[in-house]
Order: structure tokens, then C-alpha cells, then sequence
């Protein structure tokens, strides 16, 4: 995850880590945190802000925040965003007080083509359970889904047919989001999470609120260079 890897390095070591990924539930009893990450990139420069927002399971309180700004460590290349982001994420992880039961990631978990999206990339690397939560299809095929909230169809790998993840429309007749284990947390469970935590849009609020603190982490470095 930094820049002495090179691309193929990259891959093979999604192709190594794959193996430490768990597709069950190995959750608490009961959950009372639960955490959103997202990345943020200033399209002027090279600067990467990475937010982690833990809110409280069933009032959806925000409990605490820790964000981090840093320079890119890691070429774009398609497959391998984890190696972009787990490096600013991680330092905004070190900075957290709580420790959350389970993180909602704003990208792909097995829904990927080796298997081993950002959501997989960071449950192993944290040993917490962890989900994928993808605005956009990165790689399966899927029908069609109902138009009312709650409605699933199955995302299929293109590969092999396997069942790598859900769509998941999370409000009446607006695009689905798709959801993929990441580590330590069924498909069923990772769907049902999404959908507890999109109240009233179509994104989770976990990542909503995520989103909005990176943001304000770019203007706050701003303001203080």
C-alpha cells in the first residue's frame, strides 16, 4: 500500500490477503456502533482526505469523527483503488477513540473482480467486520428490481455466476446501491444494515455523514496551510 509496490505486487497481494476473508457473521451479540469511512480527492492537487464517522446503532448519533489529509500514495488503477485508500483511511482509523462492531464502506467488499475490494482490504487488515457499499456496479450482472424500498436482486460475478453481492434499492424508485461482504459479515446481514441505515436517502447515513466530514477535512487543511 505504498509506492514501492508496483501494480503487480498490488494484485498479488489481493490475490494473498483474499484467503484471510470471512463471509459469515462473526458479529457482537448487539451492535451499538457502527462506522462509515469515505475518501475524498481534491481534483486540484493530489491531496486524498479519508473520514471515518461512528454513529450510534439506533439513533444514528453521531458519537465520534476522525479524519486525515495526506498526498496520494498510489497510481489510479482500476481494481486496485484499496491501495489509494487504505493508506489516509488508516491513518484516520489510528485517531479514533471508539472501536466500531461493524463498518460500512463506501465501495466494493467480493464484489470485485479478484474478490477483495476496499471492504475486504480493510476488515482484514482492522480484523473488524466490515461491508461494501457501492454507489456504482463495479463488476457482475444483475435483473432488474422491483421499484419499492427493500427490493434485491442478486449481483452475479461475470466470471463464474458465483454470488458476489446485492442490488438493493433503498428507496421507492430511485437506483440501487450494491452491497458485498467484506469481512466477518454475511451478504444477508450486510443487505439488511444498508437498508436499517438508509432512513430517508438513497445512501446509508453512516456514508452520507462520512462524505460530509471529508469534505470538511479538505477545508479545514485549507485554511490551515
Amino acid at each position: 500500500m505504498n509506492t514501492i509496490l508496483t501494480e503487480q505486487e498490488a494484485i498479488q497481494l489481493q490475490e494473498d490477503l483474499r484467503s484471510r476473508v470471512i463471509r459469515k457473521d462473526e458479529l457482537p451479540a448487539e451492535i451499538k456502533l457502527i462506522a462509515g469511512v469515505d475518501v475524498e480527492y481534491d481534483k486540484e492537487s493530489d491531496l486524498i482526505a479519508g473520514a471515518f464517522v461512528i454513529l450510534d446503532f439506533n439513533t444514528l448519533e453521531v458519537v465520534e469523527v476522525a479524519t486525515h489529509c495526506m498526498q496520494v500514495t498510489f497510481p489510479y488503477i482500476p481494481g486496485l483503488f484499496s491501495f489509494r485508500e487504505m493508506p489516509v483511511l488508516l491513518e484516520a482509523w489510528k485517531k479514533l477513540q471508539h472501536r466500531p462492531d461493524v463498518i460500512i464502506c463506501d465501495g466494493q467488499g467480493i464484489a470485485h473482480p479478484r474478490r477483495f475490494g476496499l471492504a475486504c482490504h480493510m476488515g482484514v487488515l482492522l480484523d473488524v467486520p466490515t461491508l461494501g457499499c457501492g454507489k456504482t456496479r463495479l463488476f457482475g450482472k444483475y435483473e432488474e428490481l422491483a421499484a419499492e424500498r427493500g427490493a434485491v436482486s442478486p449481483l452475479l460475478a461475470e466470471d463464474n455466476g458465483e454470488h458476489i453481492g446485492n442490488a438493493l434499492r433503498t428507496q421507492e424508485g430511485i437506483n440501487p446501491v450494491f452491497i458485498s461482504t467484506g469481512h466477518k459479515v454475511s451478504l444477508e446481514t450486510a443487505t439488511a444494515l444498508v437498508l436499517k441505515m438508509c432512513v430517508t436517502y438513497r445512501l446509508p447515513e453512516t456514508t452520507r455523514k462520512a462524505d460530509h466530514y471529508g469534505r470538511e477535512a479538505f477545508i479545514a487543511f485549507r485554511e490551515n496551510q
